[in-house]
């Protein structure tokens, strides 16, 4: 990492075959990121936001230029690297939940912690923990089927955060969710960017998102069409 920057990227372009030729998502894109910044990519569908979230995240690669994400280049990261990136450092939200139906919640939350080898009591502190910090311990033993929207996306927001990790990639976490849920949600990760000091980047078009960000940097056509700090 440089200058304290945790996502260095530089002269990034992806583009996707369509037929006999080729979509261009993303064209020229040059960003850092500082740790502890709650930032927003911005634009409407199609303006590439999605696709550049997943680049951050190592779950797709550059077809031109570099990241640099907590450190790892990414044209130095094979797919064992890159999984092992995620399992250990990045947290997901996603707007549509993906909780495991057969899982209670508190399985749910307790997921990411089995795949770090945590101990059982390592496992259970760090889970109820997560699941105070979202309002749910009176859930641990419920199905995702019998939660509301809200509900199930706080639990998501909880499994994102069991582990403390460096980064959370957010894409259109509140597009289900009603307007008083969504700002519940959208205060409940405030409020975890301020104690832990994790770095949050959302993908998004919606203007309650919008309302809390700190930094917004607009997309259109794949391009990076402004980028500004947002005092608060």
């Amino acid at each position: 990492m440089r200058n304290g920057n945790i996502i260095t990227i530089e002269k990034l372009s992806k583009s996707f075959p369509i037929g006999g030729g080729e979509f261009t998502a993303l064209s020229g894109i040059y960003l850092t990121f500082e740790k502890g910044e709650f930032s927003g990519i911005v634009g409407p569908s199609g303006s590439g936001k999605t696709t550049l979230l997943n680049i951050l995240g190592s779950l797709d690669t550059p077809s031109e230029g570099q990241t640099n994400v907590l450190g790892r280049a990414s044209t130095q990261m094979n797919p064992k690297v890159a999984a092992k990136l995620r399992k250990q450092h990045i947290g997901f939200i996603f707007q549509t939940y993906n909780l495991l139906p057969v899982y209670t919640v508190y399985e749910n939350v307790e997921f990411p912690l089995l795949l770090l080898k945590k101990t059982a009591a390592e496992r259970k502190k760090a889970v109820l923990e997560a699941l105070e910090w979202v309002g749910l311990t009176d859930k641990i033993k419920s199905k995702p089927s019998q939660l509301s929207g809200g509900e199930s996306q706080r639990v998501a927001i909880a499994r994102a955060m069991v582990k403390k990790p460096d980064l959370v990639l957010a894409d259109e976490p509140t597009a289900n969710l009603d307007a008083e849920n969504s700002h519940h949600i959208l205060q409940t990760m405030e409020k975890l960017n301020q104690e832990l000091q994790t770095t949050f980047v959302f993908a998004t078009h919606d203007e309650k998102v919008i309302g809390y960000l700190r930094r917004i940097i607009r997309l259109e056509d794949g391009k990076v069409v402004s980028d500004e700090n947002i005092k608060k």
